[in-house]
């Protein structure tokens, strides 16, 4: 019996005990904060028909400093093959010397070895003056965002270029807001083209 009483005793005070912890007050918490969320896919900045302007004019202008080179890289593959067809054609004919041959395959080989160097060097040049000419525009195109975000009480943007994104609602998707709000306060002139 005496065992029956505790037992009894024992249950009645941890079932107050839990209905006094069911009644407390709860403790305040920190508000929760609203958040808007927000996507936009950074590549279609550079679109050349429905992108930022200031890219495609930055890109273009750094296109024309390298046509000439890209021209000559041109021409010189275009000798590279002529005298890769040329040697074809000695290897085939009776009347040449293997020495002759030889020659003309160690000339091309020199002129592959400098092509190819040449190449390697225009594209770091190109890399080099891209990042010159670019970087100045997409450090003003973030802090024009960041703009647009706080403007519009975004909280966080999502770049969908950078980030693998399963879903998004098209509601959600500023890429074309943004680029309209950027190229209209910030129009491609002459003067406002990366130098």
């Amino acid at each position: 019996m005496k065992r029956l009483c505790l037992l009894a005793l024992f249950v009645s005070l941890a079932a107050s005990a839990a209905f006094a912890q069911g009644t407390a007050t709860p403790q305040t918490s920190a508000a929760v904060p609203v958040s808007k969320i927000a996507v936009i896919f950074s590549a279609d900045f550079q679109d050349p028909k429905n992108g930022i302007a200031r890219f495609t004019a930055a890109v273009t202008k750094l296109n024309a400093e390298f046509q000439k080179t890209q021209d000559d890289l041109s021409q010189t593959a275009q000798r590279l093959r002529q005298q890769q067809e040329e040697i074809t054609k000695l290897q085939q004919s009776p009347t040449a010397t293997p020495a002759q041959i030889q020659a003309r395959i160690d000339a091309l080989d020199q002129l592959k070895k400098d092509y190819q160097r040449r190449g390697e060097d225009a594209q770091t040049a190109y890399q080099r003056r891209r990042v010159e000419l670019l970087s100045p525009l997409q450090e003003e195109v973030g802090k024009a965002l960041d703009v647009f975000a706080r403007s519009r009480g975004i909280s966080i943007v999502l770049d969908g270029s950078q980030i693998s994104i399963l879903y998004a609602a098209d509601n959600i998707d500023i890429t074309k807001a943004f680029i309209a709000d950027y190229n209209s306060k910030n129009p491609a002139t002459a003067s406002a083209t990366p130098r």
